[in-house]
C-alpha cells in the first residue's frame, strides 16, 4: 500500500522513504536506442543525491528558482527532486516555447540556473542571455552537438553529478547535512511554480506547496486504487500541472513506475510495450487516435469496413453498459464478445491501452461522441475537471457512474459550489498559495475564505449529481434573440468528425452562429488521395470546393443534432469558412496545452469575422505565420464562405417555446 505517513510531507522525504521501503522496485524507465533502461528507487536516490550535491557546489540554495526545459526524461525529473532537496524551487518551461515566451517566464520567475535537455534548448537560452542577466549556469543532459560551444556557463548533467560524488567522498558530514536539509523541509514550503497556459493573456506563475500537491496526489491514488504496481507513461509537457501530478507526485506517493518514451512520436508504441495501467491524455490525443483509425479504415477493404462499422455500432449500444456492469441481454454480450475478439481488442492493443484500468481525460471538454467511442471499446475512460490552481483535482468520475456530459463529483476533500452568476467555485487542500509576484490577481481569484473562482460556467446535473461544465464563463453568451450560445459545445460536436481538427464558433451578440474551421491534414489528405484530388499545400487543400462540400455535410449533420436540442436549436450554424492555415501555438492562436485563445483569434481574423456576418461570399486575408525555426512569414489567401440551411425545431418543442 502507498505510504500515508503524514510526516512524509515533501517529495524529497518520499524519495528517502521509497528508497528504503521499495529499494529494488523499478521507479523509472527510459527507452533509448530501442532499449528500455530501468532505475530502481534505490538507484534513483543515488542519482538524485549526486546531482543535488552537485547543484549545491554550483551555489544553488534554499529559495532559488531553477528552470527545467525539455521533453520527458529521467534526468529532468531527477533535477526537480534534486533542487527541491536543497529547498530550491523548480520552474518547468514548455519545451516548444518560442524565445519570447521562454524569456518572459525565466525573467518573471527570476531563474538563476537552468537544466535543459539538449542543444535545441541550449540555443534558446544562449539567444536570450542578454535579456536574462540573473541566469547563471546552464546544465544540459544530451551532449550531442555541444562540443564546440563556449562552456564558460555550460556544464553537463553528468559533470554536476561528478561534483556531487566528489563532495560526498571527501566530506564525511556531507550526507548527514543533506538529509538534515530534507528533514527540515515542511509541507507548507513552496514546491514548484507552474505557469498557466495563458488563454486570456500573459501566463501567471501558480505557486503550489508540497501539501497542496501531496494531499491531492494521495487522495487521487486512494480514489482510483492506484498502488506501486501501476505502469504510467510520461509524455505530457513538464510545464503542465497534469504531468507534475500524474508522472511525479502521484508516482512518489504511490511508489509506481514512470516510463519515459524514446521520443514524443513513439508514445503509442512505447505505451503498448510497457502495458500502461493508468493513463491520462487531453481530448486532443483521443481525437487524433480516432482520426487515424478512421483514416485507416477508409483505406481498408469493403469487408473490413463493414465489419468495423457493424461492431462499432454494437460497442456504442452496449459497450459502456457492459463496462459499468449493467444488466445486458445475453445476445448483446455474445455480440460484444465477438466484437472484442475481432475489433475492440486489436484497437485497444493498437492504442497501447489493452492493460489500462483507469484512463482520464481533462484539460478541455471532450466531445460526447468521442468519449462514448472509447468507452464502447471497453476502455475505462473517465473525465475529471481540474485546474493548476487546484493541484489538478476539482471533480472526478467514480467507477460505475460515468456519463459523457459530466465531469464527475467533487474529489476527496474538495468542496464545489455554483455562484449566482453560474460560475464554478471550489475549495480544497490543493488550493494554490498564490500567483508569483501578483497579489492583486491572487485576491481577485481566491476569496478570503479560500474559495477559488474557476472562470468556468457550469451546474450540477440533477439526475447524476455530477458537475457539468458549459464553457468558459466569459465565452458563454446569447444570440440577439436570446438563444443560448455555448461555443465549446458546438465546436466539440464538429471535432467528432476526423476531417475537422479545430473549430472556432462565433455568435455572441450576433444574429446567428458562424464557424471558422481547420481541416485535419491527415484525414482530408487521405480522402484526397482516394478521390484523386490533387493539392500542393494545406492552403490549397482547404480551398478545394470538394473539401468545402465534405465539411458542409458534417456541419449539416451537426445542425440536425442541434435542432433536436431544445436549448440549442436556435444556435445552428448558418455560415462557415475553412481557414488557410492550422491554428498554432507559435502564432499565439493556441496555448501550449492546445486550447483556443478565442479572443486573440477573433481579433487576428477580424476581417474574416466581418465577412461572415456581412453576407459576403468570399474574403481575402493576409496573416503572419511562424515557421518551425522561428522565422516569420506571411500567408495570403482568398477564402470562400458557404451558407448552411438550418433545421426547424420539432413541433412539440416549438409549442412549448410558444
Amino acid at each position: 500500500m502507498p505510504s500515508l505517513d503524514p510526516s512524509l510531507d515533501t517529495v524529497p522525504k518520499l524519495l528517502l522513504h521509497n528508497a528504503a521501503a521499495l529499494g529494488g522496485r523499478p521507479a523509472i524507465r527510459h527507452k533509448d536506442f530501442g532499449i528500455w533502461q530501468t532505475w530502481t528507487w534505490r538507484q534513483v536516490l543515488e542519482e538524485i543525491r549526486a546531482f543535488s550535491l552537485g547543484l549545491a557546489e554550483l551555489g544553488v540554495k534554499r529559495g532559488d528558482k531553477f528552470a527545467i526545459i525539455g521533453n520527458n526524461r529521467p534526468r529532468l525529473y531527477w533535477a526537480m527532486c534534486a533542487g527541491q532537496a536543497l529547498g530550491a524551487v523548480p520552474v518547468p518551461v514548455y519545451a516548444d516555447a518560442v524565445a519570447e515566451e521562454m524569456a518572459y517566464v525565466l525573467a518573471h520567475a527570476e531563474v538563476t540556473l537552468a537544466v535543459v535537455e539538449d542543444q535545441e534548448q541550449v540555443d534558446k537560452i544562449v539567444a536570450l542571455s542578454e535579456r536574462l542577466p540573473q541566469l547563471g549556469r546552464v546544465v544540459y543532459d544530451e551532449e550531442r552537438g555541444l562540443k564546440d560551444y563556449d562552456h564558460a556557463r555550460l556544464i553537463a548533467f553528468t559533470d554536476v553529478q561528478g561534483l556531487g560524488r566528489k563532495k560526498l567522498a571527501g566530506d564525511a558530514e556531507c550526507l548527514r547535512r543533506w538529509e538534515a536539509g530534507i528533514a527540515s523541509g515542511k509541507g507548507s514550503d513552496l514546491s514548484i511554480i507552474l505557469y498557466t497556459s495563458g488563454t486570456t493573456g500573459r501566463s501567471k506563475g501558480v505557486m503550489l506547496s508540497y501539501e497542496n500537491t501531496i494531499v491531492s496526489a494521495r487522495n487521487a491514488n486512494a480514489f482510483d486504487h492506484l498502488e506501486r504496481d501501476e505502469e504510467v507513461i510520461a509524455y505530457l509537457p513538464l510545464a503542465w500541472v497534469g504531468d507534475y501530478i500524474f508522472s511525479y507526485v502521484q508516482a512518489y506517493a504511490a511508489g509506481y513506475c514512470v516510463n519515459c518514451p524514446e521520443t514524443p512520436d513513439t508514445v503509442v508504441e512505447d505505451r503498448r510495450e510497457i502495458g500502461s495501467t493508468y493513463a491520462f491524455a487531453p481530448p486532443r490525443v483521443y481525437e487524433n487516435l480516432l482520426t487515424l483509425t478512421m483514416v485507416r479504415m477508409a483505406d481498408a477493404g469493403a469487408l473490413k469496413r463493414k465489419l468495423f462499422d457493424f461492431f462499432i455500432a454494437v460497442a456504442r449500444r452496449w459497450g459502456g453498459k457492459i463496462l459499468d456492469r449493467e444488466k445486458v441481454p445475453p445476445f448483446a454480450r455474445l455480440l460484444y464478445g465477438l466484437g472484442n475478439l475481432l475489433v475492440y481488442g486489436p484497437l485497444k492493443n493498437r492504442y497501447g491501452l489493452s492493460r489500462v484500468r483507469v484512463a482520464y481525460t481533462a484539460g478541455e471538454a471532450i466531445g460526447p461522441e468521442i468519449f462514448r467511442f472509447y468507452r464502447g471499446l471497453g476502455i475505462n475512460l473517465k473525465q475529471l475537471y481540474g485546474q493548476t490552481e487546484a493541484s489538478v483535482y476539482v471533480t472526478a468520475q467514480p467507477d460505475g457512474e460515468i456519463t459523457a456530459e459530466t465531469v464527475g463529483k467533487p474529489s476527496p476533500d474538495v468542496e464545489v459550489k455554483i455562484s449566482d452568476s453560474g460560475e464554478v467555485l471550489f475549495r480544497s487542500p490543493g488550493v494554490f498559495m498564490g500567483y508569483y509576484k501578483d497579489p492583486d490577481k491572487t485576491t481577485e481569484v481566491r476569496t478570503a475564505d479560500g474559495w477559488v473562482h474557476t472562470g468556468d460556467a457550469g451546474f450540477f446535473d440533477q439526475k447524476s449529481g455530477q458537475l457539468r461544465i458549459i464553457d468558459r464563463a466569459k465565452d458563454v453568451g446569447r444570440l440577439k434573440d436570446g438563444t443560448l450560445f455555448a461555443p465549446k459545445y458546438i465546436e466539440n460536436k464538429l471535432k467528432f468528425y476526423p476531417n475537422i481538427r479545430e473549430a472556432v464558433a462565433l455568435g455572441a451578440g450576433r444574429d446567428f452562429v458562424c464557424v471558422m474551421i481547420n481541416i485535419d491534414l491527415t484525414a482530408v489528405g487521405s480522402w484526397a488521395e482516394r478521390n484523386n484530388v490533387t493539392y500542393a499545400s494545406y492552403q490549397e487543400l482547404a480551398a478545394n470546393s470538394l473539401v468545402y462540400d465534405m465539411i458542409g455535410r458534417h456541419i449539416d449533420e451537426v445542425n440536425r443534432s442541434l435542432a433536436e436540442e431544445e436549448v440549442m436549436a436556435g444556435a445552428q450554424i448558418r455560415r462557415f469558412l475553412l481557414l488557410p492555415k492550422e491554428l498554432d501555438a507559435d502564432d499565439g492562436e493556441l496555448t501550449r496545452t492546445q486550447k483556443l485563445r478565442r479572443g486573440f483569434i477573433v481579433d487576428r481574423y477580424a476581417v474574416l469575422v466581418e465577412a461572415l456576418y456581412s453576407g459576403a461570399t468570399a474574403a481575402d486575408i493576409s496573416t503572419e505565420i511562424t515557421f518551425e525555426d522561428g522565422h516569420k512569414g506571411v500567408i495570403s489567401a482568398h477564402l470562400a464562405i458557404r451558407d448552411m440551411r438550418p433545421y426547424p425545431a420539432p413541433a412539440a418543442k416549438l409549442e412549448r417555446a410558444a
